[in-house]
């Protein structure tokens, strides 16, 4: 049976809930909603769509970092928007991010997100094996 191992990650606040940033299992990490909240705890609700967006992803790679695996590793993304007109900017800037790795994704409309924000993204990725336990 495979150890479950809870991640916090380094340079993020720590959780403000009963969870952590992700959980290794399995040789995947399922990562948390992220929201565009700073280093600091600072919530960047009244920031332009583009600066949280880019809060979000520099979030999702200090998580990817700490479970020893990269946005190359993503296998499924999921994002909520508040706003459903905001899908095309997303994209555009997703895809810029991402580059030619193309996860399965799902964007989510809803109506609103804790502190305001403009969304959310969870996701799950493969981790890398240290080179000592593929032995």
């Amino acid at each position: 049976m495979s150890e479950i191992r809870l991640v916090t990650a380094d340079g993020l606040p720590a959780p403000g809930g009963h969870y952590s940033h992700a959980v290794v299992a399995g040789g995947l990490a399922f990562i948390s909603g992220l929201l565009p909240v700073d280093p600091a705890g600072n919530t960047l609700a009244n920031e332009p769509f583009e600066v949280q967006v880019a809060q979000v992803f520099h979030n999702l790679d200090e998580v990817l970092t700490g479970c020893v695996s990269s946005r190359r590793q993503l296998a499924q993304v999921r994002v909520y928007l508040t706003d459903v007109g905001l899908w095309g900017q997303f994209n555009a800037l997703y895809a810029n991010w991402m580059g030619d790795h193309r996860p399965a994704r799902c964007i989510v409309p809803v109506p609103a997100l804790h502190f305001g924000v403009a969304l959310e993204l969870e996701a799950v990725a493969q981790v890398s094996v240290p080179a000592a336990q593929k032995e």
